[in-house]
């Protein structure tokens, strides 16, 4: 099984950061992270996501596909970085605005992530499950929108976690929300605060993440839950709907715990700055390797 492209249909395929594909017979949206110049939430990437997100509200759920509407049942959140799901938030965009002391420009931009964010965990108030398929590492930003999706996948290589206090900020684009969710307040501020990685198999023996799957296994592993999902989805998506009502996480409290997060950000000393530079200039080695070494096993 696999995903068919979205043939005909020219403004689902008009971006440079993602791509889209449609499995119309399981009604499944792929969505694959492609950022460049290094795998992180740039503002090209995040508009490019919502986007996608308006055109499928806008069609109530449905996409066009072959010149029909294609109603979408499931929402899949992948990457196309080899191993690399996401490492976060854009570091040099921060950097760039607190040297300016752009507060404004660095609210814009965590308001759209807020957004993004917000629409995978209420499913874009639609009849939707949200998946994150984590085949490779996210980290900080990238761990909070795995997390907002309502269910993560993983490989049993990943490695997630929170580095924002080693340069002395915190995960503030719905983190402590939705980690809240899945494990006590307690364990959540642990996590925050090790700065630690935790591996896919530790991170589901805690409960975080909710399906394992072998290294190169995890399409498959989507497609085994969609398998089972299908013979409860009313079921299913009544629950979705509960763990709202019950444990809601509300587009206003995101954004006030965001909030804090732009102040707190404003705030970095030229210490952590220089440290933010450096894990900029490590996250682009890491791709670059990442890269070459994809490459190369091409080649082979």
């Amino acid at each position: 099984m696999t995903a068919k492209n979205v043939a005909g249909d020219a403004y689902l395929q008009a971006f440079s950061q993602i791509d889209v594909r449609l499995d119309a017979e399981y009604g499944i949206l792929w969505l694959y992270q492609k950022p460049s110049p290094r795998p992180c939430f740039n503002p090209t990437l995040i508009a490019e996501v919502r986007s996608v997100q308006i055109m499928l509200q806008s069609y109530d759920g449905k996409l066009p596909y072959h010149g029909r509407l294609v109603p979408i049942h499931y929402h899949v959140l992948d990457s196309k970085w080899p191993g690399i799901y996401s490492m976060g938030g854009d570091l040099d965009l921060f950097r760039d605005h607190v040297l300016r002391r752009d507060k404004e420009g660095l609210l814009k931009y965590a308001r759209t992530c807020i957004e993004t964010i917000h629409n995978f965990i209420i499913g874009f108030r639609l009849p939707i499950t949200t998946i994150a398929l984590v085949r490779g590492d996210a980290l900080g930003g990238g761990f909070e929108v795995a997390l907002s999706s309502h269910v993560v996948i993983a490989e049993e290589q990943v490695e997630m976690g929170f580095p924002e206090i080693l340069f002395n900020i915190f995960p503030g684009m719905g983190g402590y929300h939705l980690l809240c969710r899945r494990l006590p307040p307690i364990q959540v501020e642990k996590m925050m605060l090790s700065g630690r990685r935790y591996g896919a198999v530790e991170l589901a023996d805690m409960g975080v993440v909710d399906r394992l799957a072998a290294p190169g296994r995890g399409v498959h592993a989507v497609y085994d839950f969609i398998h089972e999902n299908r013979k409860h989805r009313n079921g299913y998506l009544a629950m979705q709907d509960v763990r709202q009502k019950v444990n809601p996480i509300t587009y206003e409290a995101l954004m006030d715990v965001c909030s804090d997060w732009v102040d707190v950000t404003m705030r970095i000393g030229e210490r952590d700055l220089k440290l933010m530079n450096r894990l900029v200039q490590a996250q682009d080695r890491r791709a670059a390797e990442r890269l070459e070494s994809t490459e190369q096993r091409n080649i082979a």
